[in-house]
């Protein structure tokens, strides 16, 4: 625990941060309306971040569509390989699967929960229960025929 947070200290030492001035927005204009959007690539609502173990059940555990579940962290490098990756191809099924993306620093206790001792971990769920799992970066075909098992195409 110690060496994240020292890792994440560094980290946040070399990451440029500006913030406007106290009292002053950082854009002109007016205000955009809040949306739950988490910033993913695909653009398309099939992905999501997962806020909490509640947002995990009622999301993931809960969900009738097949969900595969990213778990993930900021510090690893083959994470961000493979998200983007996992991304397109989810967002190539339109709709039949979800994706749920899973911060193991955030979320430790659904990390220990499902039993993930490395990152990236990808588990395919399906009416709640773990049907597929893999561990480690895989290509675009590998991730394609992991979701068709997933969907059962």
């Amino acid at each position: 625990m110690m060496a994240q947070r020292l890792v994440l200290q560094r980290l946040l030492s070399l990451t440029p941060r500006t913030l406007p001035p106290q009292g002053q927005r950082m854009f002109r204009g007016p205000l955009a309306p809040h949306r739950r959007a988490f910033g993913t690539s695909t653009g398309c609502g099939s992905t999501f971040n997962v806020q909490d173990g509640s947002d995990f059940q009622d999301r993931v555990v809960n969900n009738p569509k097949p969900v595969v579940v990213d778990f993930h962290a900021q510090w690893c490098g083959p994470c961000k390989i493979l998200g983007p990756r996992l991304e397109k191809v989810v967002a190539k099924q339109e709709g039949k699967v979800l994706m749920a993306k899973v911060d193991i620093d955030d979320h430790t206790d659904l990390a220990i929960e499902y039993e993930v001792s490395a990152v990236p971990t990808v588990l395919a769920m399906k009416n709640g229960d773990v049907v597929d799992k893999f561990v480690g970066i895989k290509d675009e075909d590998q991730l394609e025929a992991f979701l068709k098992k997933l969907i059962g195409a």
